[in-house]
């Protein structure tokens, strides 16, 4: 039967689930939409003044770029103003999904539309005004180039690799250890490198490699000691530390004794933590750089060699270049509007975690809530008197988990 236990106080969470740099995100959008919608009025304005027609086209297919990155400015505006809201159930951390699935439709869209044209003027090919379209295609590659840098720049990223490409840990790295003598830090160093304790002199006097040791103490009670040898400015331990890392490490200098705990957090899948709102902002400005790349190559061959054809293949190129990443997002973002497992590892993991005391996970449902954030119901088995609050805890250290609800189903 199930068990229905006194309310905790984990029962009461909140339901935000934007990614951690949500506002920033929407800013850069809001600065490149300015940036697009001044060289749009410019250009139209600019060719109506000089009677340039291929200007004012310009201008036009500069608005329906304003026009996309419009639709991810909302989605993180909207997000935002209504993530308190109660009406949507698990938050609005997938309205930037939603955002970039509709993006990566508008991307297919125009590439059809770009192959239709490029294809019919291999058909039927029509003048090319070379004086005016190789600076504006110089032009428009310039305010792509500028706008993709304004949305890539100052990107955070963190986390550290153990050895899994789509895998991230992190944990308490540097501990700072009072001693008679002075301060030393204890870390675990592993920056492309296999694991491995470092001790290095804050304030006070050196240390030498025979006066210290690290001896860890695992939860299952498994004990090994670690050799320290000197390094260059600190101590390092001449063995690597097994995953995973969390354990008690009794530090040793001298005759004195330390204890020191380490606790280790498994992440998400990177793919997990994706913006995709920002994701399809970014494949918007790329995909216009990339066709502005050809288009320039295609006009200058076509110029240079008479090869006309060249302007309607560059157009073909870039059609191809833009459905492929088109694709890539629909795929992608489809996946999560669909609640598919967004990360099969870590659902492994929680069963593993979950079995290892011989309980039986009965049913497990796992999806994305937003960049970074993963919601859990799980169904267990068991046959000891625990609390839901029990497995919350074994679970902690996915911290991806931002949204668990857990059902124990007792076993006589």
């Amino acid at each position: 039967m199930i068990e229905n236990s006194s309310i905790p106080s984990s029962a009461f969470h909140s339901h935000v689930f934007l990614g951690e740099g949500h506002e920033t995100g929407e800013r850069k959008t809001w600065a490149v939409i300015w940036l697009c919608g001044a060289m749009m009025i410019a250009e139209i304005v600019g060719g109506l003044l000089y009677g340039s027609i291929a200007l004012v086209a310009d201008g036009l297919h500069m608005s329906t770029h304003a026009g996309a990155l419009l639709l991810a400015a909302v989605a993180y505006t909207y997000a935002r103003k209504h993530a308190d809201d109660p009406n949507f159930t698990f938050g609005t951390g997938k309205l930037g999904d939603l955002a970039g699935f509709t993006s990566a439709i508008v991307l297919a869209m125009i590439a059809l539309l770009i192959a239709y044209e490029s294809v019919t003027r291999i058909l039927a090919p029509v003048s090319i005004h070379f004086a005016e379209a190789i600076p504006i295609a110089c032009l428009g590659l310039v305010v792509n180039v500028a706008s993709a840098w304004l949305l890539s720049s100052g990107g955070h990223h963190h986390g550290h690799s153990h050895g899994h490409a789509d895998e991230r840990h992190d944990h308490d790295e540097a501990h700072p250890i009072t001693t008679d003598s002075g301060v030393v830090v204890l870390d675990v160093f592993e920056d492309g490198v296999p694991p491995r304790f470092r001790l290095r002199v804050e304030t006070g006097s050196a240390l030498t490699a025979q006066a210290a040791s690290v001896e860890t103490v695992r939860p299952n009670g498994t004990q090994q000691r670690f050799a320290m040898k000197d390094q260059d400015g600190y101590l390092e331990s001449v063995d690597e530390i097994p995953e995973p890392h969390a354990f008690t490490a009794q530090v040793r200098i001298g005759q004195q004794a330390y204890t020191v705990v380490f606790e280790e957090h498994e992440h998400a899948a990177a793919s997990a933590h994706h913006d995709n709102n920002m994701r399809a902002a970014v494949i918007h400005v790329m995909a216009d750089a990339a066709v502005s790349v050809l288009v320039i190559a295609g006009l200058l061959l076509a110029r240079t060699f008479g090869w006309v054809w060249m302007d309607p293949m560059a157009g073909i190129a870039g059609a191809a270049v833009i459905a492929s990443w088109a694709y890539g997002l629909v795929r992608d973002t489809g996946s999560i509007l669909l609640d598919r497992n967004p990360d099969p590892r870590m659902a492994n993991k929680l069963r593993q975690t979950i079995e290892s005391e011989g309980d039986q996970l009965a049913d497990l449902h796992l999806w994305r809530l937003g960049p970074g954030h993963l919601g859990a119901i799980i169904s267990v088995i068991t046959t000891h008197a625990r609390e839901p609050d029990y497995y919350r805890a074994r679970l902690a250290r996915f911290r991806s988990l931002s949204h668990l609800t857990v059902e124990i189903l007792h076993k006589s």
